[in-house]
């Protein structure tokens, strides 16, 4: 499908945009089903707090408007929202006002092994840590560096994701995804006020947990912590869930909440 920029078809940018000179701008990653943006208002929640804190001046209304739109023409696939500051000149100085740049980018539907969802993955121990910055921490911004040099350490089927640590080693998420491990029936996931990035099925997950009447807990998680854990997996807003079964030299079986878990999360992306 082709692209669109500013709401126009398109396949070409400007080389002054500075998401391109500068990683200046978000993203967003939706899953699309039967033409309907999955997880649309929760994306968006994201997006409008990425805005507030790098000052873009979006119109959400007109994001939201094309957003429906292009996942009505794509129909099904994975929809990529890119929204940069624009053109600009030499230099890091920019106009507050200037309105931003939007693309979307339709692809077809994620495939991945039935194996990953069914029986876990392998974690890759990245050497690759994540550095904190608390004014990013959270956010989905263009800046993915950390990511591309963590997932360049390993190639090959044997590993799904890799787990990135903080500079202090703590256990902050995959290269792609964000983490849950469960201890005595509480459903823990990292703090995110450092670094990382806050999934969208992350805080669906969080949400449907507590409507259960799970207990949760967002805190520091250490190594060790994750080697008390009974269950672990992965998750973001395209595969869903993945039950993680092994990391280094500390297995795990696929436990019941993350079953339970999985089978929403399957629901809300089979919707």
């Amino acid at each position: 499908m082709e692209s669109w920029v500013d709401g126009q078809p398109a396949d070409a940018l400007s080389l002054k945009d500075r998401g391109l000179a500068y990683g200046d701008g978000l993203f967003e990653t939706i899953a699309v089903r039967g033409g309907q943006p999955v997880l649309l208002e929760r994306h968006l929640q994201r997006l409008a707090e990425g805005c507030s804190r790098l000052a873009l001046a979006a119109d959400h209304g007109l994001i939201r408007a094309e957003l429906v739109a292009y996942a009505a023409a794509l129909g099904d696939g994975v929809l990529k929202l890119i929204l940069t500051r624009g053109d600009s000149q030499r230099g890091y100085a920019f106009d507050p006002a200037a309105a931003p740049r939007r693309i979307l980018q339709g692809n077809p539907p994620a495939r991945y092994p039935d194996v990953h969802a069914e029986h876990g993955v392998r974690l890759f121990p990245c050497a690759t840590r994540l550095s904190s910055q608390p004014l990013l921490a959270g956010l989905k911004h263009l800046n993915r560096l950390e990511q591309v040099l963590a997932r360049a350490e390993w190639q090959g089927p044997e590993y799904a994701e890799g787990l990135m640590l903080d500079l202090d080693a703590r256990v902050i998420e995959g290269v792609f995804s964000n983490l849950f491990i469960v201890h005595e029936g509480v459903l823990v996931t990292a703090d995110l006020r450092r670094c990382g990035v806050a999934g969208v099925m992350r805080g669906e997950l969080l949400f449907q947990a507590k409507s259960l009447g799970i207990p949760t807990e967002i805190t520091d998680i250490s190594l060790e912590q994750l080697q008390q854990a009974d269950e672990v997996f992965v998750c973001n807003s395209v595969y869903g869930i993945w039950p993680v079964n092994a990391y280094a030299a500390l297995s795990w079986p696929v436990g019941p909440l993350t079953r339970k878990l999985q089978g929403i999360a399957r629901a809300l992306l089979d919707a």
